[in-house]
């Protein structure tokens, strides 16, 4: 399974950026994709979820701001960003294969190779 992650870039605060992941290898339709992201010296966290169903989920510094969405035909997932923060400042990965669990959400086994954003104040 190969992940490609890409649409990163420098942008101003309040600008917009689209991040999209292409999927190569697997059985991307039957398959949660999630995006995550790691800001310098913190760790990685949970930006969205969709499901295989299409189903969204989004952490709470994403809400109302982000667009997760997938094109299945492409094997494609993107990410629609909006109203950017610096404390959105991150390197994004996409990640296939997670699923909820009892204790939260749990990313899967494959990660692309994260993009890099950086927002401006």
């Amino acid at each position: 399974v190969q992940l490609q992650a890409s649409g990163g870039g420098l942008v101003q605060a309040g600008g917009s950026l689209k991040l999209s992941c292409a999927a190569s290898g697997s059985d991307f339709t039957r398959n949660a994709i999630h995006w995550y992201r790691q800001a310098p010296g913190k760790q990685r966290e949970l930006v969205a979820r969709i499901g295989s169903s299409g189903r969204t989920t989004y952490a709470d510094p994403a809400k109302g701001r982000f667009t997760i969405s997938r094109d299945n035909p492409k094997n494609a997932v993107y990410l629609q960003m909006n109203s950017l923060k610096p404390e959105d400042t991150a390197v994004y990965y996409c990640n296939l294969g997670g699923r909820i669990a009892v204790g939260g959400i749990i990313p899967g086994p494959y990660w692309g190779q994260g993009t890099l954003v950086t927002v401006s104040s």
